[in-house]
């Protein structure tokens, strides 16, 4: 049948159709039958603007006509991830504004002498920096005479001692501290722990800041993503920059403690928010060229905003000060945010082909060039006449009923499904595993604020390594190796003898370097394996999976009380057994983005052999025709 087309449509065509052109319909014959042929075939009457076999008249077509990365997708991108820093910002915050410091009870009276150990004071301010709970309580001496054993939660009264020493062997009258406590201000001048005596049986409120503040990113990764689908991705990216200072700076001014959470948890939502969907902002304006390039370093201006945290932590060490800081630092955005364009993915999906071809006029002339981008090129040959009606329409079209598609669409066929549950996997490893090797590395000693700030620098060389192989060897051939780098690492760490603890921390290191490496291509890797209408969706309902295991991950840490190596066994077997189930994904370097869901689900499939034998014997025919021409032509 394909080979009866061939030679009908041969006798047709011009005789001027170039070999290439040859090849782009015998690319298309072999993969499609019916109707889709006799489109074909009437592609070569009217013929498209095609350089390649493999180029098609998608969307994807504008980044090689108007630039895959030139001045306007440059100003766009840089002004997206400007904000990103906010979101590292605003994630790691919590680590200077609950932090706990040294502390024990307070008495009624006038402290006029200190004994601790071998040490001896006028002041707890002066031994707090070296008291250490658990080897010991503090002796003080009051203006009346009454000695007091200090620790953090109790406080004993001595009764009737002779002499002033650090041992007692009399009778003690203990009691509870009554919510008065002595702080060391000496790395941390007011945190909200010290505003609100968040301490001993209300230590538990200090601990739920972190977690609360998680399931609100959790919640704001699932709700902004499906609505960005549905109203656009602008929209949210302002709302949600918007949202992200006023809220912010609301937190440096909340009363108590709740107010505190309610605060934290709507920032976390729109944090979430924006990083989502300024993934797929800047993955749908930026070409399969550069890419990959471009969806990496978004992580990387989020580890710029934890060293941002770092740095502010270190200046100024009175909470609500430093809140307020990291709220402004990014507040320049909000000036210029509201002259961002929608997508022309977007547009193109949502049928506004009006505003999409105004949008490729605008990166035409902004990039200096004068070849004009027709939307109707864009379209598929039986969407062209209603898109030149659009297009031709001197007022907006009323938009015709679109079916609205939600998280089940995720799974919409067995294929689908398989791919979902295996991209959440990857999402849920690679939080979970960045975390346990997060709060594993707080034992390394030293300043906690340079401590912090190399944990956001030594994420910079994961993104770099990751960025040339994802381009050089693929996506797949990436996050497979990274995950099962990351679960031989574990494995490794239980064996390692104790006393051998730079190998340990060796491999801890290189644990977290590949799972960085995974972590961070799943954004792009998420949305190129989904089509546009439910690509946000995707990344949303991902970085929910994501959100989940940071949320898991406090609760896997204290498993090590069970066995000191029972995290990093956990994280390892899952690392391995996902990294497996990667390699069944389908490869998606140098494909363009689809836009359907029959797209996507097309994705890995390879042609069968009996299409690929045809298609060598149209090849073949081709051939000994072109062979005769030249013979006659001579």
């Amino acid at each position: 049948m394909c080979v009866f087309v061939y030679v009908c449509v041969r006798l047709c065509a011009p005789p001027t159709l170039t070999p290439l052109r040859e090849a782009t319909f015998y690319d298309l014959v072999w993969k499609r039958s019916g109707s889709a042929a006799r489109r074909g075939r009437e592609t070569h009457r009217e013929p498209r603007r095609t350089n390649s076999p493999s180029e098609k008249m998608t969307v994807e077509r504008i980044f090689d006509e108007l630039g895959h990365f030139k001045r306007f997708q440059a100003c766009l991108y840089f002004a997206a991830v400007f904000q990103a820093v906010a979101c590292g910002i605003h994630y790691l915050a919590s680590v200077f504004l609950v932090e706990t410091p040294n502390f024990v009870c307070s008495v009624p009276s006038n402290i006029t002498d200190v004994l601790y150990g071998n040490l001896t004071v006028s002041s707890l301010e002066e031994i707090l920096p070296v008291f250490k709970s658990g080897t010991g309580p503090l002796v003080v001496r009051t203006a009346e005479g009454q000695q007091w054993e200090l620790s953090r939660c109790r406080c004993a009264l001595r009764v009737d001692p002779k002499d002033f020493t650090y041992d007692f062997d009399g009778n003690k009258t203990v009691r509870a501290c009554n919510g008065t406590f002595v702080f060391d201000h000496t790395e941390v001048h007011q945190s909200i722990v010290t505003d609100w005596d968040l301490v001993c049986e209300r230590e538990w409120l200090a601990k739920l800041c972190q977690p609360t503040f998680m399931l609100g990113v959790l919640i704001g990764a699932l709700l902004f993503g499906d609505i960005a689908d549905r109203v656009g991705r602008v929209k949210i990216l302002m709302f949600t920059s918007l949202c992200q200072f006023v809220l912010g700076v609301s937190v440096a001014f909340s009363g108590n403690y709740y107010f505190f959470v309610v605060l934290r948890f709507l920032l976390a939502m729109v944090s979430s928010g924006y990083l989502v969907v300024v993934f797929v902002y800047v993955t749908e304006f930026t070409g399969i060229k550069v890419r990959t390039w471009t969806s990496m370093h978004v992580h990387a201006a989020f580890a710029v905003g934890i060293m941002v945290v770092a740095l502010t932590g270190y200046l100024v060490r009175v909470w609500w000060i430093y809140q307020i800081i990291l709220s402004t630092c990014t507040s320049p955005f909000l000036f210029f945010c509201w002259k961002f364009p929608e997508t022309p993915f977007y547009l193109m999906a949502k049928g506004r082909y009006k505003d999409a071809q105004t949008l490729l006029d605008a990166i035409a002339r902004f990039n200096g060039l004068d070849y004009r981008l027709k939307v109707e090129e864009l379209l598929e040959p039986e969407e062209r006449e209603n898109g030149r009606a659009l297009l031709e329409e001197s007022e907006e079209r009323p938009s015709q009923s679109e079916k609205k598609l939600s998280i089940l669409d995720l799974f919409g066929s067995w294929r689908m499904a398989g791919r979902t549950c295996t991209v959440w996997a990857i999402w849920f490893i690679g939080s979970l595993g960045y975390y346990v090797f997060s709060l594993g590395s707080v034992n390394l000693g030293g300043n906690q604020y340079i401590n912090l700030f190399l944990a956001g620098a030594v994420e910079l060389p994961s993104y770099l390594v990751g960025c040339f192989a994802m381009d050089r060897i693929g996506r797949k051939k990436t996050c497979a190796p990274a995950l099962l780098l990351a679960g031989i690492a574990c494995m490794l760490i239980i064996v390692v003898p104790a006393d051998i603890q730079v190998l340990a921390i060796a491999l801890s290191m290189t644990g977290k370097f590949a799972i960085a490496i995974a972590f961070g291509l799943i954004y792009l890797y998420t949305c190129e394996l989904y089509p546009t209408i439910i690509r946000s969706l995707a990344v949303g309902s991902g970085s929910m999976m994501c959100r989940v295991g940071s949320v898991v991950a406090p609760f896997c840490v204290y498993l090590s009380e069970v066995w000191v190596y029972l995290p990093q066994l956990i994280v390892g077997i899952l690392a391995f057994i996902i990294g497996v189930l990667t390699l069944l994904l389908p490869e998606t370097l140098g494909r363009p983005l689809t836009t359907t869901l029959e797209e996507a689900e097309a994705l890995g499939r390879e042609p069968s052999k009996k299409n690929s034998a045809l298609a060598s014997l149209i090849y073949w025919i081709v051939g000994r025709k072109r062979k005769k021409q030249k013979q006659q032509a001579f």
